[in-house]
């Protein structure tokens, strides 16, 4: 009986004390003295009052009849390629952190991408392998080593022309690893004669995809079954395309100034000796050694050991210009 009252007890304490926390918040006090003066006729009253903000849900975009990648068309007609397409389309749209920081980042990095890719002959939408390898980001590292935009393992990095040694790590420089990337990925072009499955061998390797086409005796890798991580990687391209394409279906409402900008460099400093001292280097040029590295991810050290015969391109930052568009952000 004594228990039963305590716990009785204990609940009227608790509703009283939640009840004297509730009614005396600032916004209930606010709304009370608002109403107050509202009650006396005051001219200049202030009702405040506390309301529910409802989010309104984001729907995954349904399953485009087609889509066309690197000019060849891709339907999905059968049951795995819908429901294929429809996981990534999923996935994509409730991944908010990942995919608002791609399409940012992407307005500074494709400026810069785009061209190489003309000029070296490769499809524009093949950019979108980097939103899958790196999530558009310049310093990304995997759990396995791979590094930079277009994560290139250190071996597969220096059998396309990466120099990776202590000081210098060029998966990490933009121009160069795209270089890279376009002669791998038409080296796969010329074996497979098909984009999406030179997309697919971007994640499976060109002999893992062709000894999977010749086993199962079909020319697509769309066609294949593969890993699941290779099978979901072409499928997340084509969704990333759609994307950056209309970030609106995604439930993403972005306007110019959200993205990150490509702000060209001051200048670019011709090197072919080492340098002993980055810090003391970037000062002379007017900037810290971090803004030195942002600029340059490919510097590994506080120094710099140049190969025999070789050169470097050091890009000096805009410092002014970078202020003033972060200054007109603000007016």
């Amino acid at each position: 009986m004594k228990k039963a009252l305590v716990i009785i007890l204990f609940i009227l304490l608790a509703a009283g004390l939640g009840y004297l926390y509730w009614d005396t918040r600032p916004a209930v006090q606010l709304a009370k003295a608002g109403a107050a003066v509202s009650a006396s006729g005051g001219e200049d009253s202030l009702l405040v009052i506390e309301r529910t903000i409802e989010q309104v849900p984001v729907h995954a975009p349904k399953v485009p009849p087609f889509i066309v990648f690197a000019g060849d068309t891709i339907r999905f007609d059968r049951v795995d390629l819908y429901e294929r397409m429809d996981r990534e389309l999923i996935a994509f749209t409730y991944g908010h952190t990942n995919s608002l920081l791609m399409l940012k980042r992407a307005g500074r990095i494709f400026p810069q991408i785009e061209p190489i890719l003309a000029a070296q002959g490769v499809p524009d939408d093949l950019k979108y392998l980097m939103a899958i390898e790196s999530n558009v980001s310049e310093t990304a590292v995997s759990v396995a080593g791979a590094a930079g935009l277009w994560q290139f393992m250190r071996e597969v990095g220096r059998e396309f022309g990466l120099e990776v040694a202590s000081t210098v790590d060029e998966r990490y420089h933009l121009k160069k690893e795209t270089v890279a990337a376009c002669s791998y990925l038409k080296r796969a072009y010329a074996r497979f004669g098909d984009w999406m499955t030179v997309a697919a061998s971007y994640n499976g390797g060109i002999n893992g995809v062709a000894k999977r086409r010749e086993v199962q005796q079909q020319r697509k890798a769309l066609d294949l079954q593969l890993v699941e991580e290779t099978s979901r990687y072409m499928f997340r391209i084509l969704v990333a395309k759609m994307m950056f394409e209309d970030p609106a279906l995604f439930g993403f409402q972005l306007d110019e100034h959200d993205y990150y900008p490509y702000i060209p460099p001051r200048e670019v400093v011709v090197v072919s000796s080492d340098i002993d001292d980055l810090a003391e280097f970037a000062g002379r040029y007017g900037v810290s050694y971090a803004q030195l590295r942002r600029a340059n991810p490919w510097l590994r050290d506080t120094k710099l050991v140049t190969g025999k015969g070789k050169t470097y391109e050091i890009v000096i930052p805009d410092l002014a210009a970078e202020r003033k568009y972060y200054q007109n952000l603000s007016k």
